[in-house]
């Protein structure tokens, strides 16, 4: 018999070795009375800078006697241990007359292409960028030497945007599926300790590797994959998809026939946002953020979390997450990078894109972090569904010329910021931005109200995490691709409003938010697919 034990505290002294004894006393009763324990969840408390802690979640065997004898006598939180359903895939009856496509390899189509894969579907997954193994030389030269592939940068390519991020994976979404997403990163390659943890994360380094791991799966499993293949048109008939156009630099205009189709191109993918207006796709403008990045010393902030306990080896690199507000709207850090950097993720010639990245040991000098402010119709001046798109192209577009071309970003220093003064250098926080910065009144560059949100952010949260008004700290523009700023509509079955067949799916069409959430919308839609179709 099971029981789940909540809240265990475990000191940052002390050894895992002891949370038996800790979950024994909890259940008043003696340490061999556990048959057999498993810890679901592991969260950091550091409310007290002078108790610092980790809190556990663990299931118990028990006999049915010492069961029945802990739920009357337990002295913390204990339930039964629910049982977990089981999820059997259903299949439907139709028979497959032509492929099941699945459009982008970030999480959404990568875990969409890996379920119907699984299940013998046998998909045909594109992206218009390159491998993994090619995207990060392509990345690397970017950086070097600020010449951008606009097909294979930090944003398209195998993994989608978020390969080059920190890799996070916490989400707020209750679906069951998320389990299952963090069993497969973890299956593939990912640390065995995304599964309990309750922040998880992969870091750059080792997320790549899984990436490249589920696609030679997919392909074991018998699913095709197309590199540097773009999806650029549709063909219906009636209210139904018949076949999708791409194409391919070297081959050109291609038609492929297909079933059903994934699409999954992520929301920096302005040209099929522009490709679905064409087409009669029903599109809606979405509120959105943009804003800035800022980067502290990582010590600083590590103090500012743990206190004395600021480079104890169970902690590592400490994380934030702030919010406040600014003139009636929401102002708040997105995408926290402990121990990372600021990266280019431009992905159109003349845009400026910043994003954070971090490897896994989070060990790098500085922590960065977006400050952004909420963006929406009423900035847009206009209603159309692409206007929100049009204002995010306008921000990368403002930030490239500021930082004088060569995608070299903006750059000031808190103190001049909120001074609203140019910055003439930096000083003890140097910039990792890559091609480089330039030195400038980084407010010249965004619209009035968010720079106003960014300042009155920094005062807000320097009243909370003691040293994040640091003058040398800095900050780099423009952060402006936090989700999408359009919603492609979709109705109760999953499929694009007005064509049967089509499955907007993931953060490009405004449905998701972060790895497991892009992830779980995919899974979502190949189920939805293989319901509808008989198993081959």
């Amino acid at each position: 018999m099971a029981l789940t034990l909540f809240d265990l505290k475990l000191p940052l002294h002390a050894e895992e070795s002891s949370l038996k004894r800790i979950a024994a006393r909890a259940l008043a009763m003696p340490e061999n009375a556990i048959q057999d324990m498993r810890i679901n969840r592991i969260s950091l408390d550091a409310r007290r800078k002078d108790d610092i802690s980790f809190r556990y979640t663990v299931t118990v065997t028990l006999s049915p006697k010492d069961e029945t004898y802990a739920l009357r006598h337990a002295n913390g939180h204990v339930s039964r241990a629910a049982e977990t359903p089981s999820r059997v895939p259903v299949y439907g009856e139709r028979p497959l007359t032509a492929p099941i496509v699945v459009a982008g390899m970030g999480p959404a189509g990568l875990f969409a292409a890996y379920l119907l894969a699984q299940n013998g579907y046998k998909p045909v997954v594109l992206e218009r960028g390159k491998a993994v193994e090619a995207r990060q030389e392509d990345v690397a030269r970017f950086w070097k030497t600020g010449v951008l592939d606009v097909s294979s940068n930090a944003v398209f390519g195998e993994g989608g945007a978020g390969a080059f991020s920190d890799g996070k994976l916490t989400t707020r979404i209750k679906d069951p599926r998320a389990a299952d997403v963090l069993a497969l990163l973890a299956e593939h390659g990912a640390p065995d300790e995304i599964i309990h943890m309750a922040k998880p994360h992969i870091g750059t380094d080792k997320l790549v590797q899984v990436v490249r791991n589920m696609r030679l799966a997919i392909l074991r499993m018998g699913g095709t994959v197309r590199f540097g293949t773009r999806v650029c048109g549709l063909e219906r008939q009636g209210d139904a998809l018949q076949a999708i156009y791409v194409e391919k630099s070297t081959e050109g205009r291609e038609r492929i026939p297909c079933a059903a189709c994934i699409l999954a191109t992520g929301h920096g993918a302005s040209d099929v946002y522009r490709m679905l207006a064409e087409e009669g796709i029903a599109l809606q403008a979405k509120p959105f953020a943009a804003g800035v990045r800022i980067e502290h010393p990582r010590e600083l902030i590590d103090r500012s979390q743990f206190g004395t306990f600021a480079g104890h080896p169970r902690l590592g690199a400490a994380e934030y997450h702030l919010a406040d507000q600014s003139g009636g709207r929401g102002v708040y850090t997105f995408c926290m990078c402990p121990g990372g950097y600021v990266v280019a993720c431009a992905s159109e010639q003349g845009g400026v894109v910043t994003n954070g990245m971090s490897h896994y040991a989070r060990d790098a000098e500085n922590s960065n972090a977006a400050i952004v402010v909420q963006v929406d119709a009423r900035d847009y001046g206009a209603d159309d569904p692409l206007a929100g798109l049009r204002f995010r192209e306008k921000l990368e577009q403002d930030a490239f010329r500021l930082g004088g071309g060569g995608f070299v970003a903006p750059a000031a220093q808190v103190a001049d910021l909120l001074a609203g003064r140019a910055s003439n250098g930096f000083g003890s926080v140097r910039p990792t931005y890559a091609p480089g910065v330039r030195a400038c009144d980084v407010g010249e560059c965004l619209p009035g109200f968010i720079a106003a949100g960014v300042r009155d952010g920094i005062r807000a949260f320097s009243r909370r995490l003691q040293g994040f008004d640091l003058p040398e700290a800095v900050i780099t523009a423009v952060e402006s691709r936090t989700s999408a700023p359009v919603r492609v509509l979709r109705d109760k079955n999953g499929e694009a409003e007005g064509m049967l067949g089509l499955y907007p799916t993931g953060e490009g069409a405004g449905y998701a938010g972060g790895i497991v959430s892009a992830a779980v919308d995919g899974m979502r839609a190949a189920e939805r697919i293989m319901a509808r179709f008989a198993r081959p």
